[in-house]
Protein backbone atom coordinates (compact mmCIF):
# COMPACT_ATOMS: atom_id res chain seq x y z
CA UNK A 1 0.00 0.00 0.00
CA UNK A 2 2.52 2.37 0.63
CA UNK A 3 4.45 1.34 -2.57
CA UNK A 4 1.58 2.49 -4.36
CA UNK A 5 0.90 5.73 -2.60
CA UNK A 6 4.75 6.99 -3.52
CA UNK A 7 4.01 5.62 -7.18
CA UNK A 8 1.26 7.18 -7.47
CA UNK A 9 3.13 10.30 -5.26
CA UNK A 10 5.79 10.81 -8.02
CA UNK A 11 3.24 10.45 -11.07
CA UNK A 12 1.84 13.52 -9.63
CA UNK A 13 4.97 14.76 -9.19
CA UNK A 14 6.03 13.76 -12.61
CA UNK A 15 2.97 16.03 -14.16
CA UNK A 16 3.05 18.93 -12.38
CA UNK A 17 6.82 19.14 -13.62
CA UNK A 18 5.99 18.49 -17.11
CA UNK A 19 3.05 21.15 -16.87
CA UNK A 20 5.62 23.74 -15.71
CA UNK A 21 7.99 23.12 -18.15
CA UNK A 22 5.52 22.84 -20.49
CA UNK A 23 4.27 26.23 -19.86
CA UNK A 24 7.54 27.41 -19.60
CA UNK A 25 8.38 26.64 -23.07
CA UNK A 26 5.23 28.29 -24.39
CA UNK A 27 2.64 25.77 -24.00
CA UNK A 28 -1.09 25.68 -22.43
CA UNK A 29 -2.20 29.31 -22.27
CA UNK A 30 0.96 30.50 -23.00
CA UNK A 31 0.80 29.65 -26.38
CA UNK A 32 -1.61 32.53 -27.05
CA UNK A 33 -0.93 36.45 -26.64
CA UNK A 34 -4.44 38.28 -25.67
CA UNK A 35 -5.19 41.52 -27.88
CA UNK A 36 -8.22 44.13 -27.09
CA UNK A 37 -10.30 45.13 -29.63
CA UNK A 38 -12.40 48.10 -28.70
CA UNK A 39 -15.27 49.77 -31.40
CA UNK A 40 -18.61 50.66 -31.08
CA UNK A 41 -21.14 47.87 -32.66
CA UNK A 42 -23.89 49.93 -31.06
CA UNK A 43 -24.97 53.49 -30.77
CA UNK A 44 -24.82 55.82 -33.58
CA UNK A 45 -20.94 55.37 -34.19
CA UNK A 46 -20.94 51.33 -35.06
CA UNK A 47 -21.87 52.44 -38.84
CA UNK A 48 -18.22 53.08 -38.98
CA UNK A 49 -16.73 51.15 -35.83
CA UNK A 50 -18.00 47.71 -36.79
CA UNK A 51 -16.00 47.77 -40.13
CA UNK A 52 -13.08 48.40 -38.10
CA UNK A 53 -13.80 45.25 -35.74
CA UNK A 54 -13.91 43.19 -38.69
CA UNK A 55 -10.76 44.01 -40.59
CA UNK A 56 -8.92 43.75 -37.05
CA UNK A 57 -10.34 40.11 -36.72
CA UNK A 58 -9.22 39.42 -40.23
CA UNK A 59 -5.79 40.34 -39.62
CA UNK A 60 -5.67 38.14 -36.60
CA UNK A 61 -6.87 34.96 -38.59
CA UNK A 62 -4.31 35.73 -41.14
CA UNK A 63 -1.54 36.29 -38.76
CA UNK A 64 -2.38 33.05 -36.75
CA UNK A 65 -2.76 30.96 -40.24
CA UNK A 66 1.08 31.94 -40.54
CA UNK A 67 1.83 30.76 -36.98
CA UNK A 68 0.64 33.95 -35.43
CA UNK A 69 3.37 36.24 -33.24
CA UNK A 70 6.66 34.74 -31.90
CA UNK A 71 5.13 31.43 -31.64
CA UNK A 72 2.15 32.83 -30.08
CA UNK A 73 -1.82 32.51 -31.41
CA UNK A 74 -3.58 36.20 -31.19
CA UNK A 75 -6.38 35.94 -29.05
CA UNK A 76 -8.96 39.20 -29.62
CA UNK A 77 -10.95 40.45 -26.69
CA UNK A 78 -14.23 41.75 -28.19
CA UNK A 79 -15.94 44.67 -26.50
CA UNK A 80 -18.56 46.94 -27.04
CA UNK A 81 -18.53 50.22 -25.80
CA UNK A 82 -21.63 50.98 -27.71
CA UNK A 83 -20.89 54.90 -28.92
CA UNK A 84 -20.82 55.63 -24.83
CA UNK A 85 -17.86 57.79 -24.15
CA UNK A 86 -17.85 57.35 -20.48
CA UNK A 87 -18.02 53.53 -21.24
CA UNK A 88 -14.80 53.11 -23.21
CA UNK A 89 -13.02 54.00 -20.70
CA UNK A 90 -14.42 51.04 -18.19
CA UNK A 91 -14.04 48.41 -21.46
CA UNK A 92 -10.43 50.25 -21.70
CA UNK A 93 -9.49 49.34 -18.00
CA UNK A 94 -10.93 45.79 -18.28
CA UNK A 95 -9.09 44.99 -21.20
CA UNK A 96 -5.62 46.34 -19.65
CA UNK A 97 -6.46 45.47 -15.76
CA UNK A 98 -8.68 42.24 -16.23
CA UNK A 99 -7.80 40.73 -19.48
CA UNK A 100 -4.80 41.50 -19.58
CA UNK A 101 -4.08 42.21 -22.97
CA UNK A 102 -0.76 42.81 -25.06
CA UNK A 103 -2.27 45.89 -27.06
CA UNK A 104 -5.65 47.49 -27.84
CA UNK A 105 -6.99 48.58 -31.43
CA UNK A 106 -9.40 50.87 -31.32
CA UNK A 107 -11.67 53.82 -30.66
CA UNK A 108 -12.78 56.02 -33.64
CA UNK A 109 -13.80 59.30 -32.21
CA UNK A 110 -11.03 61.75 -30.61
CA UNK A 111 -14.08 62.06 -27.51
CA UNK A 112 -13.45 58.30 -27.24
CA UNK A 113 -9.64 58.22 -27.26
CA UNK A 114 -9.60 61.37 -24.92
CA UNK A 115 -11.77 59.31 -22.71
CA UNK A 116 -9.44 55.77 -22.42
CA UNK A 117 -6.58 58.04 -22.84
CA UNK A 118 -5.86 57.47 -18.74
CA UNK A 119 -6.53 53.84 -18.52
CA UNK A 120 -3.60 53.30 -21.22
CA UNK A 121 -1.31 56.11 -19.59
CA UNK A 122 -1.73 55.25 -16.42
CA UNK A 123 -1.02 51.15 -17.07
CA UNK A 124 1.48 52.11 -19.73
CA UNK A 125 -0.82 49.87 -21.71
CA UNK A 126 -0.47 50.52 -25.75
CA UNK A 127 -3.65 51.82 -27.86
CA UNK A 128 -3.28 51.91 -32.06
CA UNK A 129 -5.33 54.26 -33.06
CA UNK A 130 -6.73 53.86 -36.71
CA UNK A 131 -8.73 57.12 -37.56
CA UNK A 132 -8.06 60.79 -39.32
CA UNK A 133 -8.04 63.13 -35.94
CA UNK A 134 -7.29 67.17 -34.75
CA UNK A 135 -3.94 66.47 -33.61
CA UNK A 136 -2.93 68.46 -30.72
CA UNK A 137 -1.80 65.20 -28.78
CA UNK A 138 1.08 63.07 -28.32
CA UNK A 139 1.05 60.15 -25.96
CA UNK A 140 3.92 57.86 -25.80
CA UNK A 141 1.28 54.73 -25.05
CA UNK A 142 -0.94 55.93 -28.63
CA UNK A 143 0.14 55.14 -32.32
CA UNK A 144 -1.84 57.34 -34.46
CA UNK A 145 -1.99 55.18 -37.57
CA UNK A 146 -4.28 57.82 -39.16
CA UNK A 147 -4.31 61.14 -40.61
CA UNK A 148 -2.81 64.15 -38.84
CA UNK A 149 -4.23 67.88 -39.90
CA UNK A 150 -1.45 68.40 -42.12
CA UNK A 151 -2.37 64.65 -43.97
CA UNK A 152 -5.94 65.65 -44.50
CA UNK A 153 -7.70 68.74 -43.24
CA UNK A 154 -5.11 71.54 -44.49
CA UNK A 155 -4.70 69.81 -48.15
CA UNK A 156 -8.61 69.29 -48.71
CA UNK A 157 -8.70 72.99 -47.99
CA UNK A 158 -5.88 74.03 -50.16
CA UNK A 159 -7.39 71.79 -52.80
CA UNK A 160 -10.91 73.38 -52.53
CA UNK A 161 -9.50 77.49 -53.28
CA UNK A 162 -7.19 76.17 -56.15
CA UNK A 163 -9.21 73.52 -57.57
CA UNK A 164 -12.75 74.43 -56.39
CA UNK A 165 -12.36 78.22 -56.96
CA UNK A 166 -14.20 78.43 -53.06
CA UNK A 167 -14.54 81.82 -52.46
CA UNK A 168 -16.57 80.88 -48.96
CA UNK A 169 -16.61 78.10 -46.02
CA UNK A 170 -19.24 76.79 -44.44
CA UNK A 171 -17.81 74.54 -41.50
CA UNK A 172 -20.00 71.89 -40.47
CA UNK A 173 -19.48 69.00 -37.44
CA UNK A 174 -20.63 67.15 -34.54
CA UNK A 175 -20.27 68.87 -31.43
CA UNK A 176 -17.68 67.43 -30.35
CA UNK A 177 -13.50 67.76 -29.62
CA UNK A 178 -12.53 66.83 -33.36
CA UNK A 179 -14.88 69.00 -35.69
CA UNK A 180 -13.95 72.16 -32.92
CA UNK A 181 -9.91 71.51 -32.97
CA UNK A 182 -10.35 70.56 -37.09
CA UNK A 183 -12.10 73.79 -37.23
CA UNK A 184 -9.91 75.86 -35.70
CA UNK A 185 -7.17 74.50 -37.57
CA UNK A 186 -8.94 75.28 -40.87
CA UNK A 187 -9.82 78.86 -39.98
CA UNK A 188 -6.11 79.31 -39.00
CA UNK A 189 -5.38 78.39 -42.54
CA UNK A 190 -8.15 80.17 -44.55
CA UNK A 191 -6.43 83.22 -42.62
CA UNK A 192 -3.36 82.83 -44.02
CA UNK A 193 -4.94 82.28 -47.63
CA UNK A 194 -6.84 86.20 -46.68
CA UNK A 195 -10.31 84.25 -46.56
CA UNK A 196 -11.99 87.17 -44.61
CA UNK A 197 -13.89 86.09 -41.65
CA UNK A 198 -17.59 87.05 -43.16
CA UNK A 199 -16.63 84.38 -45.85
CA UNK A 200 -16.48 81.69 -42.87
CA UNK A 201 -19.35 80.00 -41.07
CA UNK A 202 -19.40 77.48 -38.54
CA UNK A 203 -21.85 75.07 -37.40
CA UNK A 204 -22.29 72.06 -34.75
CA UNK A 205 -25.06 69.26 -34.22
CA UNK A 206 -25.34 66.56 -31.28
CA UNK A 207 -23.77 63.02 -32.14
CA UNK A 208 -26.87 61.59 -33.63
CA UNK A 209 -28.54 64.50 -35.18
CA UNK A 210 -30.99 63.69 -37.67
CA UNK A 211 -33.05 67.28 -38.99
CA UNK A 212 -30.71 69.36 -41.18
CA UNK A 213 -33.36 71.52 -43.09
CA UNK A 214 -32.74 74.80 -41.27
CA UNK A 215 -28.84 74.23 -41.64
CA UNK A 216 -29.09 73.56 -45.52
CA UNK A 217 -31.16 76.24 -45.77
CA UNK A 218 -28.60 78.52 -44.24
CA UNK A 219 -25.91 77.21 -46.64
CA UNK A 220 -28.13 77.83 -49.74
CA UNK A 221 -28.03 81.15 -48.47
CA UNK A 222 -24.50 81.57 -47.33
CA UNK A 223 -23.64 80.35 -50.87
CA UNK A 224 -24.88 83.93 -52.49
CA UNK A 225 -22.19 85.78 -54.08
CA UNK A 226 -19.54 83.67 -54.24
CA UNK A 227 -19.14 79.61 -54.08
CA UNK A 228 -19.47 78.02 -50.83
CA UNK A 229 -17.62 74.44 -49.75
CA UNK A 230 -19.08 72.86 -46.88
CA UNK A 231 -15.88 71.26 -45.25
CA UNK A 232 -17.90 68.67 -42.87
CA UNK A 233 -16.44 66.63 -39.69
CA UNK A 234 -20.26 65.24 -39.33
CA UNK A 235 -19.60 61.93 -37.61
CA UNK A 236 -21.52 58.97 -37.54
CA UNK A 237 -24.86 57.96 -38.93
CA UNK A 238 -25.80 61.99 -38.98
CA UNK A 239 -24.53 61.88 -42.62
CA UNK A 240 -27.08 59.88 -44.15
CA UNK A 241 -29.83 63.05 -43.14
CA UNK A 242 -27.37 65.41 -43.94
CA UNK A 243 -26.40 64.50 -47.51
CA UNK A 244 -30.07 63.30 -48.16
CA UNK A 245 -31.54 67.14 -46.98
CA UNK A 246 -28.85 68.22 -49.01
CA UNK A 247 -29.77 66.91 -52.12
CA UNK A 248 -33.88 67.85 -51.32
CA UNK A 249 -33.03 71.31 -50.99
CA UNK A 250 -31.46 70.87 -54.81
CA UNK A 251 -28.23 71.45 -53.56
CA UNK A 252 -25.89 69.95 -55.81
CA UNK A 253 -21.99 69.46 -55.65
CA UNK A 254 -21.62 71.88 -58.69
CA UNK A 255 -23.68 74.27 -56.47
CA UNK A 256 -21.98 73.93 -53.09
CA UNK A 257 -19.16 70.87 -53.13
CA UNK A 258 -19.02 69.29 -50.03
CA UNK A 259 -15.47 68.15 -48.86
CA UNK A 260 -16.01 65.58 -46.00
CA UNK A 261 -13.58 64.44 -43.76
CA UNK A 262 -15.79 61.10 -41.98
CA UNK A 263 -17.46 59.67 -44.95
CA UNK A 264 -15.81 57.12 -46.56
CA UNK A 265 -17.12 54.02 -48.41
CA UNK A 266 -18.52 51.97 -45.75
CA UNK A 267 -20.38 54.98 -44.90
CA UNK A 268 -21.54 55.40 -48.27
CA UNK A 269 -22.88 51.75 -48.35
CA UNK A 270 -26.08 53.37 -45.72
CA UNK A 271 -26.78 56.49 -48.18
CA UNK A 272 -28.74 56.69 -51.73
CA UNK A 273 -25.59 57.61 -53.68
CA UNK A 274 -26.81 58.98 -56.96
CA UNK A 275 -27.41 62.54 -55.41
CA UNK A 276 -23.85 62.78 -54.10
CA UNK A 277 -22.01 61.95 -56.92
CA UNK A 278 -19.07 64.72 -57.42
CA UNK A 279 -19.25 65.48 -53.68
CA UNK A 280 -15.92 64.50 -52.06
CA UNK A 281 -13.63 63.37 -49.63
CA UNK A 282 -10.36 63.77 -47.85
CA UNK A 283 -8.15 60.46 -46.84
CA UNK A 284 -5.36 58.87 -46.89
CA UNK A 285 -6.48 55.54 -48.47
CA UNK A 286 -9.19 54.73 -51.19
CA UNK A 287 -10.57 51.27 -52.21
CA UNK A 288 -10.27 52.47 -55.90
CA UNK A 289 -6.11 53.02 -55.40
CA UNK A 290 -5.37 50.69 -58.38
CA UNK A 291 -2.74 48.51 -57.45
CA UNK A 292 -1.94 44.35 -57.12
CA UNK A 293 -1.21 45.14 -53.19
CA UNK A 294 -4.69 46.95 -53.11
CA UNK A 295 -6.68 44.81 -54.78
CA UNK A 296 -5.57 41.85 -53.16
CA UNK A 297 -6.53 43.30 -50.00
CA UNK A 298 -10.24 44.77 -51.00
CA UNK A 299 -10.83 40.57 -52.46
CA UNK A 300 -9.51 39.27 -49.14
CA UNK A 301 -11.74 41.44 -46.96
CA UNK A 302 -14.92 40.25 -49.30
CA UNK A 303 -14.17 37.03 -48.94
CA UNK A 304 -13.63 37.25 -45.30
CA UNK A 305 -17.34 39.22 -44.98
CA UNK A 306 -18.55 35.86 -47.06
CA UNK A 307 -16.83 33.31 -44.80
CA UNK A 308 -17.74 34.74 -41.38
CA UNK A 309 -21.25 35.43 -42.71
CA UNK A 310 -21.06 39.23 -41.92
CA UNK A 311 -23.73 41.78 -43.30
CA UNK A 312 -23.52 42.39 -46.87
CA UNK A 313 -21.03 39.89 -47.37
CA UNK A 314 -19.47 40.15 -51.14
CA UNK A 315 -20.52 44.08 -51.58
CA UNK A 316 -18.14 44.74 -48.61
CA UNK A 317 -15.97 47.57 -49.09
CA UNK A 318 -12.83 49.08 -47.95
CA UNK A 319 -11.72 52.31 -46.80
CA UNK A 320 -9.43 54.26 -44.90
CA UNK A 321 -10.16 53.96 -41.18
CA UNK A 322 -9.84 49.67 -42.07
CA UNK A 323 -6.53 50.23 -44.11
CA UNK A 324 -5.41 51.93 -41.09
CA UNK A 325 -6.46 49.62 -38.24
CA UNK A 326 -5.24 46.60 -40.48
CA UNK A 327 -2.14 47.26 -40.89
CA UNK A 328 -1.77 48.75 -37.20
CA UNK A 329 -2.15 45.10 -36.45
CA UNK A 330 1.06 44.08 -38.80
CA UNK A 331 3.23 46.50 -37.32
CA UNK A 332 2.68 45.28 -34.03
CA UNK A 333 3.28 42.20 -35.26
CA UNK A 334 6.69 43.53 -36.83
CA UNK A 335 7.33 45.85 -33.91
CA UNK A 336 7.22 42.36 -31.58
CA UNK A 337 8.97 40.61 -33.69
CA UNK A 338 11.79 43.10 -33.87
CA UNK A 339 11.61 43.75 -30.25
CA UNK A 340 11.76 39.97 -29.61
CA UNK A 341 8.94 41.01 -26.85
CA UNK A 342 5.71 42.03 -26.09
CA UNK A 343 6.91 44.70 -23.72
CA UNK A 344 5.17 48.11 -24.34
CA UNK A 345 8.57 49.62 -24.10
CA UNK A 346 10.51 48.15 -26.05
CA UNK A 347 7.41 47.35 -28.73
CA UNK A 348 7.30 51.38 -28.82
CA UNK A 349 10.70 51.68 -29.21
CA UNK A 350 10.72 49.19 -32.14
CA UNK A 351 8.36 50.86 -33.90
CA UNK A 352 9.88 54.08 -34.29
CA UNK A 353 10.74 54.68 -37.70
CA UNK A 354 9.54 52.04 -38.98
CA UNK A 355 8.54 51.12 -42.76
CA UNK A 356 5.11 49.70 -43.14
CA UNK A 357 3.54 47.81 -46.17
CA UNK A 358 -0.41 48.22 -46.64
CA UNK A 359 -2.39 48.02 -48.77
CA UNK A 360 -2.59 51.09 -50.07
CA UNK A 361 1.13 51.47 -50.34
CA UNK A 362 4.17 52.04 -48.05
CA UNK A 363 3.46 54.00 -44.81
CA UNK A 364 5.85 54.98 -42.23
CA UNK A 365 5.88 55.45 -38.42
CA UNK A 366 7.60 58.99 -37.51
CA UNK A 367 10.63 58.76 -35.87
CA UNK A 368 9.88 60.95 -32.45
CA UNK A 369 5.99 61.44 -32.58
CA UNK A 370 4.61 58.17 -33.38
CA UNK A 371 2.48 59.41 -35.71
CA UNK A 372 2.59 57.90 -39.36
CA UNK A 373 3.37 59.39 -42.93
CA UNK A 374 0.78 58.69 -45.06
CA UNK A 375 0.07 60.21 -48.71
CA UNK A 376 -3.12 62.23 -49.35
CA UNK A 377 -5.85 61.45 -51.42
CA UNK A 378 -8.80 63.72 -52.61
CA UNK A 379 -11.66 61.35 -54.23
CA UNK A 380 -14.70 62.25 -55.66
CA UNK A 381 -18.22 60.25 -55.00
CA UNK A 382 -18.53 57.89 -58.36
CA UNK A 383 -22.30 56.29 -59.08
CA UNK A 384 -21.11 52.72 -57.69
CA UNK A 385 -19.86 54.36 -54.23
CA UNK A 386 -16.56 54.07 -54.76
CA UNK A 387 -13.97 57.05 -54.91
CA UNK A 388 -12.27 58.71 -58.34
CA UNK A 389 -9.20 59.77 -56.86
CA UNK A 390 -8.68 63.54 -58.25
CA UNK A 391 -5.67 64.48 -55.98
CA UNK A 392 -3.00 62.60 -54.37
CA UNK A 393 0.75 63.46 -52.71
CA UNK A 394 3.43 61.20 -51.72
CA UNK A 395 4.61 60.33 -48.12
CA UNK A 396 3.88 63.23 -46.16
CA UNK A 397 5.47 63.75 -42.24
CA UNK A 398 3.04 63.84 -40.15
CA UNK A 399 2.37 66.91 -37.36
CA UNK A 400 1.36 66.12 -33.91
CA UNK A 401 1.13 69.75 -33.38
CA UNK A 402 -0.36 71.48 -36.19
CA UNK A 403 2.15 74.98 -36.79
CA UNK A 404 -0.70 76.63 -37.65
CA UNK A 405 -2.23 76.84 -33.64
CA UNK A 406 1.34 77.07 -32.26
CA UNK A 407 2.88 80.02 -33.90
CA UNK A 408 5.21 80.68 -31.03
CA UNK A 409 7.11 77.32 -32.67
CA UNK A 410 6.48 76.18 -28.73
CA UNK A 411 4.66 72.32 -28.40
CA UNK A 412 3.66 70.08 -25.62
CA UNK A 413 6.24 67.59 -24.10
CA UNK A 414 4.91 63.98 -24.58
CA UNK A 415 2.43 62.71 -22.20
CA UNK A 416 2.29 59.42 -20.79
CA UNK A 417 5.18 56.63 -21.24
CA UNK A 418 6.71 53.92 -18.71
CA UNK A 419 5.25 53.34 -15.64
CA UNK A 420 4.41 50.48 -13.52
CA UNK A 421 0.77 48.83 -13.84
CA UNK A 422 -1.50 49.58 -11.21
Amino acid sequence: MKKFIRSSTALILAGLLALVLAVSCGGGASDTVKIGVLHSLSGTMAISETSLRDVVLMAVDEINAKGGVMGKKIEPVVVDPASDWPLFYEKAKELILKDKVAVTFGCWTSVSRKSVLPAFEDNNALLFYPVQYEGEEQSLNVFYTGASPNEQLVPAAEYAIKELGAKKFYLLGTDYVFPRTANAVLKAYLKTQKVPDANIAEEYTPFGHQDYQSIVAKIKAFGKGGKVVVLSTINGDSNVPFYKEFAAQGLTAKDAPIVAFSVAEDELRAMDVKPLVGHLAAWNYFQSIDTPENATFVKAFKDYAVKNKLPGGADRVTDDPMEAAYFGVYAWKAAVEKAGSFDVDKVREALYGMDIDAPGGKKKFDEKNQHTYKPVYIGEIQADGQFKIVYHTDLVKPDSYSPLLHTDGKFPAPTGGPKKSS
